[in-house]
């Protein structure tokens, strides 16, 4: 099967590529294993939130000096400030393209609810959800309403509402029932977000909540609920504004997330609408390299059928997706054996305080400065890596896990097509 490019991995950073390549012209396979992070999302995308030694960041793009002090091998620093910028100003564009509307810019952090009442700095995040500029800011309105459904319990309104109250919010807390929530009850396991939301893809479901929303939610100016609406349909939340003849916004819960599975069906869709082939359910298992080029990959479910294209991107993920294998002795990358930088001994992989930086959490692939692919100490020719399974990072403690995969697969996208130009 020959392709212009092969990507491998369908999460966030894989989607983003292979948009970015089609539309360019390029003929782009994604080669998917199935469920990415993207279903663990909290509904924002993260640029950079802490320095490596911890200290906070408000304005990303003015804290690069000092990231690339910290962190040399940090993809930011390899990415340089000036196509950061230029990146950063192609986002909003590219996912409104795609149908997916987000707020925000690169400039300076804003703030977003977590499922536990706590404030989170973030980059973008997908519009219809409770944001603001500051922590410590004054809230648009003096009374809301917090719904749950009762029985669910990956929300926590109560914390919600504590956080609010504390900023000068009256808060109302509501639980609400509905006939058609009653067969998700027979099994605890079945009353979790992702079931939920199709149960609110019928018309006469949202119907009914916008009524209860309506004749309950007092004299309430804003009506926050979980984001469990709109799985494939994108209007459910303008149905419940006018339903309930108010303002209604979502807050995050905890995984699976509604938003994140959207978000990922968005970019799919449009990804195989531009006239890309997304291959879902299927692992690359090996590949055949001659004198630093990569020739051939094969899959499982193609098995003796090699892909073959011009490019392949290695867009897999971390630990999570196995884009990243961990051994006793040793921490490898799958597919290619690429390069991958981790101490030898073992107890420096991690820290015994669970909530302390975690070192395991920055290993990933050695790319040269274009994000080329190593092994061996050598340059793959036509091996890019982008996302989460590149190295020099760490997502979770510096909040940069979303502009990472985002960004480095624009910057890899735009290399290939700017090599193909030249060629």
């Amino acid at each position: 099967m020959k392709f212009d490019t092969i990507i491998i991995g369908g999460g966030l950073s894989g989607l983003v590529c292979g948009i970015r390549l089609v539309k360019a012209g390029r003929r782009c396979v994604i080669v998917s294993a199935g469920q990415s992070a993207l279903h663990f999302s909290s509904g924002s995308f993260d640029l950079l939130n802490a320095l490596p030694d911890g200290s906070p960041v408000e304005c990303p793009l003015e804290a690069l000096g000092q990231l690339a002090l910290q962190a040399p091998e940090h993809p930011y620093v390899k990415l340089g400030v000036e196509r950061m910028k230029a990146l950063l100003a192609e986002v909003p564009a590219f996912f409104a393209g795609a149908g997916v509307a987000v707020e925000g810019q690169g400039v300076r952090n804003h703030y977003r609810m977590t499922p536990l009442g706590a404030w989170h700095p973030t980059w973008l995040t997908l519009k219809d959800f409770f944001c603001c500029g500051s922590p410590e800011g004054k809230l648009p309105w003096r009374k809301a309403a917090i719904f749950n459904i009762a029985g669910f319990l990956d929300f926590y309104a109560e914390f919600i509402a504590g956080d609010l109250k504390k900023r000068g919010v009256e808060c109302s807390v509501h639980l609400f029932n509905m006939d058609a929530l009653e067969h998700l009850r027979k099994n605890p396991s079945e009353m979790r977000s992702a079931n939920i939301a199709r149960v609110f893809e019928k018309q006469e479901n949202l119907e009914r909540l916008g009524e209860i929303l309506r004749d309950e939610a007092g004299d309430a100016e804003v009506v926050l609920l979980p984001a469990v609406f709109g799985l494939e349909r994108a209007d459910a939340l303008a149905c419940l504004r006018r339903v309930a003849n108010r303002k209604v916004m979502l807050l995050p819960t905890l995984p699976p997330s509604v938003p994140g599975i959207r978000t990922q069906l968005q970019l799919k869709k449009y990804f195989q609408d531009c006239g890309g082939v997304y291959m879902l359910g299927d692992t690359v298992m090996k590949a055949e390299v001659e004198d630093g080029h990569v020739v051939r990959v094969y899959s499982y479910n193609h098995g003796n059928i090699p892909f073959v294209a011009d490019d392949v991107v290695l867009a897999t993920g971390s630990f999570f997706s196995q884009g990243l294998i961990a051994e006793p002795g040793r921490v490898y990358e799958p597919v290619f054996g690429l390069d991958v930088k981790y101490p030898e001994e073992r107890e420096q992989w991690f820290d015994l305080n669970f909530f302390n930086r975690q070192a395991y959490q920055s290993f990933g692939v050695e790319t040269d400065g274009g994000f080329r692919g190593m092994r061996g100490g050598k340059v793959l020719d036509n091996l890019y890596v982008a996302g989460a399974v590149l190295g020099g990072f760490n997502a979770v403690k510096e909040g940069c896990g979303g502009g990472v995969s985002i960004l480095t697969a624009l910057a890899v996208a735009q290399q290939i097509m700017d090599k193909r130009k030249i060629g």
